[in-house]
């Protein structure tokens, strides 16, 4: 028998081998033959090739065939990889886009050089030290505006509605953009944290934020919103669970091809609070350690969840240094929560004959239990305890803000108005609204309803099949009738374009803390938040496992 099993072991450990000799023979004939293949291109081929170019297009063509998490990072690209992961560069602490003929400021980190300068949203960059900017696009003019810290910057600019031009000269700093923009009460009880990204110190934000709201004595319940929050370093979600359980609680498993990938992720710290009702707010773009802290709150019962299905990236990423300062982002593992799923939507690994990849059926969807009991699924990111409808715009809504009409108003009213009443809690008045409409005439703004969309399909469908003229003109008369009128469809969405605008116009006089904390007014998601956490006996019934 021992000599049975030996011979068996060996014919394994044999064809493991030959395997392994198999694919480094096609390994290496492929490479030659991609080596020889350059080569007669660069050769023969009719026009100049960019050799930076050939091979960086080939190189992401074959990562795309693998998930949308492994890329290849250039040295030209790592330092916005580097703001992704760390939140840190050296600059002047403005967002720019363009618009027209200029690039210009369309946001401004509060208390960073940009600010203290005097540069406003809207303002148009004419020159940065001498160079003229309008002869380069928004991507060039980032990279002129960034650059050591301590170092000085001269800036020109056009100031919007007065026109007036001003010089600013001032020293770029290290810019530290902040993981939690805004948190503060929603009412005498309940205290809010908007967590953004997990960038170093992440957690450290959100833990200091926890206690600045534990200061209010009568807080008996906290929200932390992880909606549009795509994720980041694994560590720091870890210690953001760690700041609402116990030292020494299993997170994240991660499993992957080599040993080094396998690992048990368990809090260290000292939580900061373990027993205070907690509601975490989701949807479709929060993914990554987004879903991590969220997935575990739900597995270990800590809080509930509220919102939208998240975006379900269950993949861990790691950066390996190669060539030339260049970095490949890996895909080494998945990963796996406390009740033992993982969360991943998509699989990667088996494609259709379109070469596309598909999400895991619902059939194939196991059923795992929270440490209370509650059933919870794998492979589909993670479903919300309650779930809420995403509030969807209307035409005119998009419209309006993407032909940049809610900006320049937004610039408007700052320029008329010096200080702004009721600071974050500002609502317009029916009057200011108005105005808006007003501004609007002669503008161009247009946009198709949903209605007037599917009534083109069906018109065009009805071609297609040769029905009578005599249809065709029944379904252009109901054109006709249903055709969008402006002005009526700006009172009829009146309420959502009024909560943009009031946005917008917050944020030029208290930039994204006061977008932040003004947007909550209306927010579906907070009032059904609210809800919850006011109604302690509906709140522990949630999390308890049905019976």
């Amino acid at each position: 028998m021992k000599k049975i099993f030996a011979i068996g072991l060996l014919c394994i450990v044999l064809s493991v081998q030959a395997a392994d000799k198999d694919r480094y023979f096609e390994i290496a004939k492929n490479m030659e033959i991609f080596t020889q293949l350059y080569r007669e291109l660069n050769t023969y081929y009719v026009d100049d090739i960019d050799p930076n170019k050939l091979m960086t297009d080939g190189i992401t063509k074959m990562l795309a065939g693998l998930d949308p998490f492994t890329n290849y990072i250039t040295g030209a690209d790592l330092d916005e990889y580097q703001l992704q992961t760390t939140g840190k560069y050296g600059g002047v602490g403005a967002r720019i886009g363009k618009l027209n003929d200029y690039v210009i400021i369309t946001d401004l980190y509060e208390g960073f050089p940009a600010q203290k300068a005097g540069l406003q949203v809207g303002d148009a960059i004419l020159e940065i030290d001498g160079k003229t900017a309008t002869k380069y696009n928004s991507d060039e003019v980032s990279l002129l505006l960034k650059g050591e810290p301590g170092t000085k910057i001269t800036v020109r600019v056009k100031r919007a509605i007065s026109n007036q031009e001003l010089t600013f000269v001032f020293n770029r700093e290290e810019i530290k953009i902040q993981s939690v923009p805004y948190s503060g009460m929603l009412n005498e009880q309940v205290g809010y944290i908007k967590l953004t990204s997990f960038t170093e110190n992440s957690s450290q934000e959100v833990q200091d934020a926890l206690r600045e709201l534990k200061k209010n004595t009568g807080l008996k319940g906290v929200v932390l919103d992880l909606r549009g929050n795509g994720g980041g370093l694994l560590n720091e979600a870890i210690s953001i669970c760690n700041t609402f359980v116990d030292k020494g609680v299993n997170i994240v498993n991660t499993k992957g091809k080599i040993a080094d990938a396998n690992f048990q992720y368990t809090t260290t710290g000292k939580p900061v609070d373990t027993e205070i009702p907690l509601v975490v707010l989701t949807d479709e773009g929060s993914a990554s350690a987004s879903e991590i802290v969220s997935g575990s709150m739900q597995d270990l019962d800590r809080g509930v969840i509220i919102g939208q299905n998240t975006y379900g990236k269950g993949l861990v990423q790691v950066t390996k240094p190669v060539a030339y300062k260049s970095k490949l982002k890996v895909t080494i593992s998945k990963y796996y929560i406390p009740s033992g799923r993982c969360i991943q939507r998509i699989d990667y690994s088996h494609r259709g004959e379109d070469g596309v990849a598909s999400a895991l059926p619902d059939s194939l969807r196991k059923e795992f239990k929270t440490k209370a009991g509650r059933v919870v699924k794998d492979g589909a990111g993670i479903e919300p305890d309650i779930k809420t409808e995403p509030e969807k715009a209307a035409p005119i809504t998009f419209a309006l803000y993407n032909n940049n009409h809610v900006f320049d108003f937004a610039n408007k009213y700052k320029f008329e108005h010096a200080t702004l009443r009721d600071g974050d809690k500002f609502t317009m008045t029916d009057e200011e609204y108005t105005q808006f409409a007003d501004f609007l005439k002669g503008k161009e703004y247009e946009y198709t309803t949903n209605t007037e969309y599917k009534l083109k399909e069906l018109k065009k469908s009805m071609e297609a099949d040769s029905y009578s003229p005599e249809v065709q003109q029944l379904i252009t008369t109901l054109e006709d009738q249903v055709k969008h009128d402006k002005s009526k469809d700006l009172q009829k969405f009146k309420p959502e374009i009024k909560r943009l605008l009031e946005q917008e116009i917050v944020s030029r006089y208290t930039y994204e803390k006061g977008r932040i904390a003004n947007s909550l007014k209306e927010d579906i998601d907070i009032k059904k938040a609210l809800e919850v956490l006011m109604d302690n006996a509906r709140y522990t019934s949630i999390l308890s496992a049905k019976k």
